[in-house]
Parts: structure tokens; sequence; C-alpha cells
């Protein structure tokens, strides 16, 4: 129960780091998308250009502590339980966003908050005890990670844009999750099967890194759209893809057999209303003023 406990601080903690490194990143990508309007730099030359502001790398440094407070609450508590808790990214990003809007947080914003609060807490209540010693093997790490890297593939091949992006930003976000519950199981030597090689534990490090840096410049071009939408089909794509990991590899469940799920289901119902009433009630950002074309001097005969 204690462990399951600093669990949940650790993942509070990674939500906060990663709703401030989304906001961040919605308002540099909110600047790249009126650059482009304006006939700014594309290409090469805008990733430069993000790259060159100290803004990109604030939200770096913040995306790191996410993941760095979310390794070790995978080390404590399951994947069915770390996951559904990142929903909470969403939520604290609203204050936050509202701040640098200059605006305030609609009272439908906070309902929506409150549905997947609601949500989340059921969710906690049937979880699992941790077993932070169940993690995949090699050839399920190496598979999954396979078969992740076809779909994003294909979500971006097919127009990626917006939620599009989104999905994938969030499908590989769990994957990396997944495989860095492997990752730290190995080093703590607390595999069922013994700690990996040295060089199998590198190659899943190098997925790893793949994975979560994939996952962060897929949302940082969603996030072109805006805030809201993007973020909650991150928030709800990725603990989707952990769980289908967690029950299917894993041997993760919930409490009390067929009601456990079902309470689990009907949580999970409820989170993802108010991700949708979240996204809903975020108002449209206000378009970029168009900068007139300057004029060319005529000439009379």
């Amino acid at each position: 129960m204690r462990a399951t406990l600093f669990a949940v601080l650790l993942s509070l903690a990674s939500a906060a780091g990663y709703a401030l490194a989304a906001v961040a990143q919605a308002r540099l990508a909110a600047g790249a998308g009126s650059a482009g309007r304006t006939g700014g730099a594309t290409g090469a030359g805008r990733a430069t250009a993000l790259f060159a502001r100290p803004l990109w790398w604030w939200a770096v440094g913040l995306n790191a502590a996410g993941a760095l407070t979310h390794v070790a609450a995978l080390h404590y508590g399951p994947l069915t339980l770390v996951q559904p808790l990142g929903a909470l990214t969403l939520v604290a990003a609203l204050p936050v966003g509202a701040y640098y809007e200059r605006r305030r947080v609609s009272r439908v914003e906070w309902r929506g908050a409150l549905w997947t609060l609601a949500g989340l807490v059921g969710l906690v209540a049937v979880v699992g005890p941790a077993t932070p010693g169940d993690a995949l093997s090699l050839p399920e790490a190496l598979a999954v990670a396979s078969v992740t890297a076809a779909g994003i593939a294909a979500l971006v091949r097919r127009g990626g844009r917006g939620l599009r992006l989104a999905t994938a930003a969030g499908i590989a976000s769990g994957v990396a999750s997944a495989l860095t519950q492997t990752v730290t199981a190995s080093l703590a030597r607390e595999l069922p099967g013994g700690p990996m090689t040295w060089w199998q534990t590198t190659l899943l490090a190098v997925l790893v890194s793949v994975f979560a840096t994939g996952g962060m410049l897929l949302s940082q071009a969603a996030f072109r759209g805006g805030l809201a939408a993007p973020l909650a089909v991150v928030n709800l794509a990725n603990p989707a893809a952990a769980a289908v990991i967690g029950v299917a590899l894993l041997g993760e469940t919930f409490r009390a057999g067929p009601v456990g799920w079902l309470v689990a289901a009907v949580s999970g119902a409820v989170a993802a209303r108010g991700v949708l009433v979240l996204t809903a009630g975020h108002p449209a950002p206000v378009p970029a003023p168009r900068v007139p074309e300057p004029r060319t001097a005529s000439t009379t005969p």
C-alpha cells in the first residue's frame, strides 16, 4: 500500500512537469504557426529557429523532469495505475495555459476537470497491487516496438495532422513507459528471468529514447492547432496503449474480479467524458493578425 501511495505522489509530480512543458510547447507551436502563415521560415529553418529558442529547452527540461519522476513511479506502481494518472496533465495545464492566455478558466473547463478526476479516482480504487517485478521480456519489447513504429508511421502517413499526430504522440509515450519499466526492472535486478545483458539493456534504453523523443516532437507538431484537443487525445492514447500492454502482456488486472473490471470501464468512460468536456470547453485560439503585404510602387507613363 505504501508503494502504491508513493507511485501516486510521483505520478502527480510527473503530471505537473508534463503540464508545464505542454503549455510551453503550445506557445512555441502557436508562434511557429503564425510565422508559417505570415511567410516565415519553414521546414528545417523552422526547426532550427525552434531549437534556438530558450523556451524550447525549458520544455525539454520539464519533459525530462516529468519523465524521471514517471520512471520512479513505474518502479513503485503498475502500469495500469501510473498511466491513467497522466491524464492529470490536462487538468494541471488548464490554469497555467489560461494564465498565459490572460483569461480565466471557464466553468465548463472546471466541470471537465472534475469529471476527469472522478474517473481517475475510480481507476485508482480498483487497480491491482503494485508488482514492479513484472516487465516485458526482450522479445516482447521488440515486438511491441515494431508494431508501435508501424502504427505511428501509418498515422503520420495518412495526412498526419492535428489529432492523428496527437494519437501517435500518446501511443509513443505509452510504449516508452512500458519499455522504461523493463529497463528499470533489469537494472534493479528484479526481472523474473534475471537481469538482461548490457547490450540488451542498452538496446531497450535506445528504444525508450526514440519513442520518448518521438512522442515529444509529435505532440509539438500537434499543438499547432491549439493545446486542449491535442493534449486531451495524447492523455487518452497514452494510458490506453499502456493498459493494453499491461493487461495483455504483463498480467496486470483490477481488484474484485468482474466487478473491478466493470468499475474500471465506467471510470474510464467518466474520465473520457471529462477530457471531451475539457476539449469542448476550451475557447478557440485567437488567430494571429495578418501582416499586410508590402505594396510595390506603381509608375505612371
